[in-house]
């Protein structure tokens, strides 16, 4: 199936407490560009992001945003740093017996000086958060490749519609390029005539000339080039896949065969049939650029 590079998906859970979001959105590249948007504690991810994107999408500009509420799933432990309690508690009451005060200690005393409770955050586990968020990618890049495969029928529907109107036009240039040999004779013989009077025309040099004119003026090459041209992009919408860059190469090929007819076309009507089959191979240059 033909895919298009443009798309958008999103995904969304709540795994081990963290709530994740990821969304995925791109736009037409030559090569596949990932870059990922996503908070500093979990760079660390990053890698694998690209590694699952790339296994899912041959080519594109990809924007990654993943946002992570943690909230839920910090785990935090307090506990009382002894060596700076005790230190705190042997001072205080060497103050009390050295200047007899009253011995007023209590918990809540102790526990607002500095560093006497310590507040740890337990260390979380890089690896399933990672887990996590690429199951959550998986969602979005589904949601992804579905938009684009919608658009990739679109798109070869209208492929095929633009090959049909080429084929239309060669069928025209092929119709049109041997009248303009026997205009091309006629009008030969015509001047002669007028040129030489009653003078007997000598048959055989027109037959040479009309002959070389339609040696220098025939594009049947061309058009059988430009009707296999057509029977491999058949081939290859048909076949499906990451054919953008395939078919890029093929619309060049029209290109070359449209541009080879148009320098040997010397009938304005023909000259017309060109013009013509050469905005239909941009229309196709066009969208393929929008194929994977």
């Amino acid at each position: 199936m033909i895919r298009s590079m443009t798309g958008y998906g999103r995904g969304e859970a709540v795994l081990h407490g963290r709530s994740i979001t990821v969304e995925v959105r791109a736009v037409n590249n030559r090569y596949l560009d990932c870059a990922v948007k996503i908070p500093r504690l979990y760079v660390f991810a990053e890698e694998g992001i690209k590694a699952l994107v790339q296994k899912n999408v041959g080519r594109g500009k990809l924007d990654v945003f993943v946002s992570i509420d943690s909230s839920a799933a910090d785990q935090i432990n307090v506990k009382v740093n002894r060596p700076v309690a005790d230190g705190y508690y042997a001072a205080l009451k060497e103050l009390a017996h050295t200047y007899s005060l009253k011995d007023d200690l209590s918990v809540s005393l102790l526990s607002r000086f500095p560093d006497v409770l310590l507040v740890e955050k337990e260390e979380a586990d890089t690896d399933l958060i990672a887990q996590d968020i690429n199951q959550v990618l998986s969602q979005a890049l589904e949601g992804f490749n579905a938009m684009r495969e919608r658009e990739g029928e679109k798109l070869c529907a209208d492929l095929r519609t633009k090959a049909a109107n080429i084929a239309a036009l060669v069928g025209q240039v092929e119709a049109r390029s041997p009248e303009t040999v026997a205009e091309y004779r006629q009008k030969l013989l015509q001047r002669m005539e007028e040129v030489l009077g009653n003078t007997q025309l000598d048959e055989s040099r027109i037959l040479t000339e009309a002959a070389i004119f339609a040696d220098k003026v025939s594009v049947d090459e061309e058009t059988v080039r430009l009707r296999s041209h057509l029977s491999q992009l058949e081939e290859m919408l048909s076949q499906g896949g990451a054919i953008g860059r395939k078919l890029d190469f093929l619309i060049q090929e029209f290109n070359r065969e449209a541009n080879t007819i148009g320098s040997k076309c010397s009938d304005v009507a023909l000259a017309r049939v060109v013009v013509e089959l050469k905005g239909e191979i941009e229309k196709i240059r066009e969208q393929v650029q929008n194929i994977e």
